[in-house]
């Protein structure tokens, strides 16, 4: 078995506006059609849950990132992101203090 293509996709939509079943279904579609069985959608705002509901039941093998998933990822992969304040924890250092 060759190498399958996969799919991405990506909207920026306002927090209140989810993305519903309709638009991912009509991504999967366009993933049968470019001949992919993988596909990552991608929201700055959330998928409804028929949405969800609806690639849990599909066979292609689809990743939902909302907007809060994207914001975690883009935080611990350092992607967008920049420091704004460091902060030091410090702790006793045992092997300074000889025992007695």
């Amino acid at each position: 078995m060759g190498w399958m293509p996969s799919i991405i996709q990506a909207k920026r939509y306002a927090p209140e506006n989810r993305i519903g079943r309709e638009a991912v279904q009509a991504f999967v579609g366009s993933l049968t059609g470019e001949d992919a069985t993988k596909g990552v959608f991608v929201t700055t705002s959330d998928f409804s849950r028929h949405a969800v509901e609806f690639v849990q039941r599909v066979q292609h093998r689809i990743v939902l990132i909302n907007g809060e998933r994207l914001a975690r990822l883009m935080i611990a992969h350092d992607v967008g992101v920049r420091a704004v304040r460091t902060y030091v924890v410090r702790e006793v250092d045992e092997n300074y203090f000889p025992d007695e």
